[in-house]
């Protein structure tokens, strides 16, 4: 379940920046007060990402005809302005370190605390990224991902601080250094996770699963769906939004489109898993669509097939009809 895998990574965020605070209250370097400072994201993260993913799984209402959904982007920009945040301070931290350098203190064991934290992130990210693909939860998703992503930042402030304590403290400006390239890391990842969850709440279309969708419909296409066109996809949480128009012959009944819409939903829902909502605006067939129609069997047939027009991100999102632009 998605609140319960999320409410684990809340907990274990707490745990794990106190751990960090403590490892940088023994060696006061600044690369792992890096790591702290972004402990205190994913920390701040985990517990509006509990929130957002609970709101965004309660059922739409009469204020939200669309649902919740959208809780998941404005939370991704609140912890993508959190990251940067983070990022300026490491780099405000770093510089006055290198001003004014001072001595490490306990690495050994400011090492073991932070090498097992980074452990743990990694373990939880994983076990998070699996539960949010199972669950096709985006929140659960990114913060795997951002778990997993900070481990691998870990390994290069546990090899900062190893040379550290190697050299006996002689590379005082080492400690800094590495904190200012994490720094930059860190704002570069916060501006990924913004812009992001900004392109989520303008609908900028997801291009990879609008393909996904055009590539489902034309590999299982039915003769008598003579076109479609004015097509929207977009995700809110788990659910899926399809907007379209669908040209089928002129002379269907009304239990005929039906049919075809119900044919078209079932198709979505088996590849997807997940809930799926489709508005279909059904348009009758016009004379100069004969030439693009295969339905071999039709009655009323005017002009002889040509061709199949195939359908793609480029003539999918028209609102017109496909048909006039084939040549007699």
């Amino acid at each position: 379940m998605p609140v319960k895998t999320q409410k684990y990574i809340a907990i274990l965020s707490v745990v794990l920046f106190l751990a960090k605070m403590l490892a940088w209250r023994l060696t006061h370097s600044v690369t792992v007060l890096t790591d702290a400072l972004e402990s205190i994201v994913n920390m701040i993260a985990g517990f509006l990402g509990l929130f957002s993913i609970t709101l965004a799984n309660m059922p739409r209402d009469t204020n939200h005809p669309y649902g919740h959904g959208k809780a998941e982007f404005l939370s991704s920009a609140v912890e993508g302005t959190l990251i940067v945040i983070a990022g300026v301070l490491v780099i405000y931290e770093a510089i006055q370190h290198l001003v004014v350098p001072h001595e490490l203190e306990k690495l050994n064991l400011g090492l073991l605390i932070i090498a097992a934290s980074g452990g743990v992130n990694f373990l939880a990210g994983k076990y998070a990224e699996a539960k949010g693909k199972k669950s096709n939860s985006m929140i659960l998703m990114s913060a795997g991902k951002h778990l997993q992503t900070d481990a691998y930042s870990t390994i290069a402030i546990i090899i900062g601080l190893l040379l550290l304590l190697l050299t006996h403290n002689r590379w005082m400006w080492l400690d800094s250094t590495v904190a200012l390239c994490f720094a930059v890391i860190i704002m570069i990842t916060g501006y990924k996770v913004l812009r992001k969850s900004i392109s989520g709440i303008m609908d900028e279309t997801d291009v990879v699963m609008l393909k996904e969708v055009i590539t489902l419909i034309q590999e299982n296409r039915q003769p008598q769906w003579v076109d479609l066109h004015n097509m929207r996809v977009i995700q809110y949480g788990s659910m899926m939004h399809v907007d379209a128009h669908m040209t089928l012959p002129w002379y269907f009944k009304v239990i005929d489109a039906d049919r075809e819409i119900h044919a078209l939903e079932a198709l979505i829902k088996a590849h997807f898993k997940n809930q799926v909502e489709l508005f279909i605006h059904i348009d009758g067939c016009m004379p100069y669509q004969c030439k693009l129609c295969s339905l071999s069997d039709c009655p009323e047939r005017q002009h002889p097939f040509q061709q199949r027009l195939e359908w793609t991100i480029e003539n999918l999102w028209v609102d017109s009809k496909h048909g006039k632009e084939i040549e007699s």
